[in-house]
């Protein structure tokens, strides 16, 4: 049995004031136990404003967030998962990336993540996202081992499309990431029975570390993010539930959760190959 946290935070578009207040969370869950812990989606700045966000962030290599947050995963010797960060990419690409690293207790980039599917919709006539416009996505799966298990890293938009998380579990996941920013107009609905499929479908742990509230702006306006940071068990029972407030939910795992729902119901050894539609 491990002790997983989840971190919900209202991340502001600043993030150097963003940081003292997520590394403190960070430390909280540490102290409380927690071997592995997970922050959000774009943990370090939530932004719809392009010009601000190309003003503010950084590479990879110069990411304050990334680098402090790696010494907070030596120093307390825990596995981090930066659910993802807002960076800018290297050239020619002059888009962004939104990126996910999982850290060892060792403050070592165990694996590294970049969003594959872009959160390009139309929610409502005052609410659209055009992702790909600002973020290039990424176009590898991945992943990573533990010593609490395999962990298959995904971010938010990811979550409505089954086939990745099929390919991760297939490849040995046991426990998927889904950290994310998710917006208000679809969490109500789709959230958690988006979730909940990932993890009947996959016999997998989901934990789902999530932004919450209304984000503060300096330029553009102000998004709005769901909350409800969930853990999911591989049977398909919410075990963890955040609420809307930031904070930290603890949560333990357990690999033979795993091996159990998997052995009762193997669906991932009957695939068919098929001809059609």
């Amino acid at each position: 049995m491990s002790r997983a946290a989840l971190i919900q935070l209202t991340s502001s578009d600043d993030p150097d004031a963003n940081l003292p207040g997520t590394r403190d969370a960070v430390r909280r869950a540490a102290e409380g136990g927690a071997g592995f812990v997970l922050t959000p989606e774009v943990t370090n700045c939530v932004s719809a404003s392009r010009t601000h966000q190309n003003a503010v962030l950084r590479t990879e290599g110069e990411d304050a967030t990334l680098a402090g947050l790696r010494e907070d995963a030596a120093a307390l010797g825990i596995w981090l998962l930066i659910g993802s960060l807002a960076l800018k990419a290297d050239p020619p690409e002059e888009r962004f990336v939104n990126r996910s690293f999982l850290v060892s207790p060792e403050g070592a980039i165990a694996a590294r993540y970049d969003k594959m599917h872009m959160f390009d919709v139309q929610v409502s006539e005052t609410e659209t996202y055009r992702e790909s416009a600002g973020y290039a996505p990424g176009d590898s799966a991945v992943v990573a081992e533990t010593p609490f298990g395999k962990v298959g890293i995904s971010v938010c938009y990811d979550v409505r499309f089954a086939y990745l998380y099929r390919a991760l579990a297939q490849a040995g996941a046991e426990i998927l990431t889904v950290p994310a920013a998710f917006s208000p107009g679809t969490g109500p609905m789709h959230w958690a029975p988006l979730l909940q499929a990932r993890a009947i479908e996959c016999g997998a742990y989901v934990l789902a570390p999530a932004q919450t509230g209304t984000h503060a702006a300096s330029r553009g306006r102000q998004r709005q993010t769901w909350g409800h940071s969930l853990a999911v068990s591989p049977w398909g029972e919410v075990i963890a539930d955040a609420g809307t407030e930031p904070g930290v939910t603890f949560v333990d795992i357990d690999q033979d959760a795993v091996r159990d729902a998997r052995a009762k119901v193997p669906s991932l050894t009957h695939d068919r190959a098929f001809t059609g539609p």
